[in-house]
């Protein structure tokens, strides 16, 4: 598949994810269970028919070693999902996550025992500098929201902090996940489709846990405005709707990223990814009306900056011409 369309994948279908999951969550911000295991569901039925053959072919990777990584993945997408139940805004959530860089430096440096250049750890400290802007930013709003009582600030204060406790939570387990996969693909090789099967599938049954949040949901669902279903004449309640939409433009956003990652080089899915993200947050600020202030974007601008300089863009497009010069002395 040419390149081109890889991106388009990426673009379109990780932007429109964004997008049915914000208008999710801005009716039922505690829907995320629901969201996750139909999410895990739908990836996991594809997996077993397309991947697994129907469960004749076996994994490549001990299925022991499956199970360690998607008790952590698991976890992760949950409490992902949760904090947005915990006054997490969209724009701060997505500016939250784009913190990874710095947990997987420090878990590297603390687990692999890794040294890493100046510039890395300069990109970190815009990253991390960026992140405490927006959520200073964030914590000064929710603490300027009117309340009918000092109480009730205080807790909607106290929820918040879970909040920002809970996605920290996420970003080291998340990181602890990358060094543990890192480590079974050097001993095993790369099976990116098969672990993508047996991270959605094997966790299916820990949604039984979450059994009553997910049918609770489900009725609420099933309770919204009915959607006529463009040239199909067909009508379903629209927030169904909004979640199967989500679905999808999930499963495309995945298979875009992994097309891009067979196709292109890894500084490119990286540039793309990051490009993503942005183009999320500004269409998540300016469509849904969230609050976003100058600090804000000034933030948003450190944390962005620091990632491309982790990346090493620009020594990457400086050494472009000349190796184009070194290739041509050669032919």
């Amino acid at each position: 598949m040419h390149p081109a369309v890889a991106v388009g994948l990426v673009f379109g279908g990780c932007c429109s994810n964004v997008v049915f999951l914000e208008l999710l969550a801005r009716r039922y911000p505690g829907c995320g269970n629901i969201v996750t295991f139909a999410q895990f569901l739908f990836i996991a039925i594809e997996g077993f028919i397309f991947q697994a053959d129907f469960g004749r072919k076996r994994p490549a990777i001990p299925l022991r070693y499956y199970v360690i990584m998607v008790a952590m993945f698991f976890t992760v997408s949950v409490v992902n999902n949760y904090a947005l139940n915990l006054n997490i805004s969209m724009p701060l959530h997505m500016i939250f996550r784009s913190g990874s860089l710095i947990a997987s430096m420090v878990l590297g440096i603390v687990i692999l025992h890794k040294r890493y250049t100046f510039s890395k750890y300069m990109s970190i400290a815009l990253v991390s500098f960026g992140i405490f802007i927006c959520t200073m930013m964030s914590a000064k709003q929710v603490t300027s929201q009117p309340a009918s009582s000092d109480e009730e600030g205080f807790v909607t204060l106290l929820w918040w902090l879970l909040g920002i406790a809970a996605l920290t939570f996420a970003l080291l387990m998340s990181a602890r996940m990358g060094i543990f996969q890192e480590t079974l693909y050097k001993e095993y090789g790369k099976h990116s489709k098969e672990a993508l099967f047996y991270n959605h599938a094997l966790p299916l049954p820990g949604f039984l846990l979450l059994a009553p949040d997910i049918y609770n949901h489900a009725v609420l669902f099933t309770q919204s405005e009915p959607y006529q279903l463009p040239l199909l004449g067909i009508q379903m309640p629209i927030l169904w709707f909004y979640l199967l939409m989500n679905i999808i433009t999930q499963y495309v956003c995945i298979r875009g990223v992994f097309i891009l990652t067979t196709e292109c080089p890894s500084l490119t899915v990286t540039l793309v990814v990051t490009l993503r993200k942005f183009i999320s947050l500004i269409f998540s600020i300016l469509y849904f009306k969230n609050p976003f202030t100058t600090w804000h974007w000034i933030g948003t601008i450190f944390v962005f900056l620091g990632t491309l300089l982790y990346t090493e863009v620009w020594k990457s497009i400086q050494a472009a011409p000349s190796k184009d010069k070194t290739d041509r002395k050669k032919e």
